[in-house]
């Protein structure tokens, strides 16, 4: 079986294995990856960006070569590659279990449990949730689903596209030692340079099309590409600002502002500001929507894709082959004569 067609049937059941299962709640993949890159850390650390990039380089390094060594140990038994790439998709995204999160919090905002909605906001994402009140929280929510359609879902398929398994496990790799070392901490401010320039770099695709698909899927498609250009350079992180953008404008709702990470206080800009209105907790159930429908989409694009482009690598090797072939006859000919 072409390897074109191993990765849109892999990746199909991947994505329908994540719809109905969600994460695993014990022994996930990515959770072992990150206790093995925490053993890492406690052998290398050095407040010093060579040893940081040392850290990355075994970790993520690491991780994609194991992949590409299980790829390649089963490329000669199709059902088998196509098994593996639908683990490999199942074990990196997860869009189910940001969904699930999202709206647990949502519904205890809507019961008016402040409590219980702060209690499992760091299940989401990193931000201090002691000091938010509803309408916060709801903006942090919608931030977070936001940002992590691209990094949960999105971004990983475009890199399966592009590399198979060893794509998938490898870009799943940088994004989770970004979330470990990557943030600017006193301990990893230096050490944590190179996992973070790597998720840069790495999310770069994934989230432009996240952001492109947002505006296709959303239901206001000027009002998310006016705040896609107009804010998404005003964010320090130059992946989620084009993501967090496009969803402010596709749902009308203003993103971005004050916020603090581990009692450090961040002043960020305001995104969908011309026309948005502040996030209430009703924002959450269409954000989430909005993300299926998006990894919906990514999923189409990546596997069209990736047919395509093998259509176009066998029109190319036929071409050759045929010139090839014209080319001895030729010769033949002037022998002949």
């Amino acid at each position: 079986m072409r390897a074109d067609r191993i990765f849109a049937y892999g990746a199909t059941a991947g994505l329908i294995g994540d719809l109905l299962l969600g994460d695993p709640r014990r022994g996930h993949p990515v959770a072992a990856f990150g206790r093995a890159a925490a053993g890492v850390e406690r052998r290398l650390y050095r407040d010093h960006r060579g040893w940081g990039a040392l850290h990355t380089l075994v970790c993520a390094g690491g991780a994609a070569g194991g992949a590409a060594l299980l790829a390649r140990a089963v490329r000669r038994h199709p059902a088998a590659s196509v098994a593996l790439t639908a683990a490999a998709t199942w074990s990196v995204v997860g869009g189910t279990s940001l969904g699930r999160e999202a709206r647990a919090i949502g519904e205890a905002l809507a019961a008016c449990d402040i409590e219980r909605a702060r209690e499992r906001l760091p299940h989401l994402c990193g931000r201090d949730p002691h000091s938010l009140d509803g309408p916060q929280i709801a903006r942090a929510v919608v931030e977070s689903v936001a940002e992590n359609t691209s990094d949960a879902v999105v971004g990983a398929l475009v890199w399966g596209a592009l590399a198979g398994v060893p794509g998938l496990i490898g870009f799943r790799a940088a994004n989770t030692l970004d979330a470990m070392v990557g943030h600017k901490s006193q301990r990893h401010r230096r050490y944590g340079w190179a996992s973070a320039r790597l998720d840069d770099l790495a999310g770069w695709p994934g989230a432009r099309l996240t952001a492109l698909l947002a505006v296709a899927a959303g239901g206001q498609p000027r009002g998310a590409v006016r705040a896609w250009r107009a804010d998404a350079a005003k964010h320090p992180s130059p992946n989620a600002g084009p993501v967090e953008a496009s969803f402010a404008g596709a749902l009308g709702v203003r993103l971005g502002g004050t916020l603090a990470y581990g009692g450090r206080v961040e002043h960020r800009p305001v995104l969908g500001g011309e026309t948005g209105r502040a996030v209430g907790t009703e924002d959450i159930e269409r954000a989430v929507r909005l993300s299926r429908r998006v990894s919906a989409l990514a999923l189409g694009v990546c596997v069209a894709g990736r047919l395509g482009a093998g259509l176009v690598a066998r029109r190319i090797a036929g071409q050759r082959v045929a010139g090839h072939l014209v080319t001895e006859h030729r010769v033949a000919g002037r022998r002949r004569t």
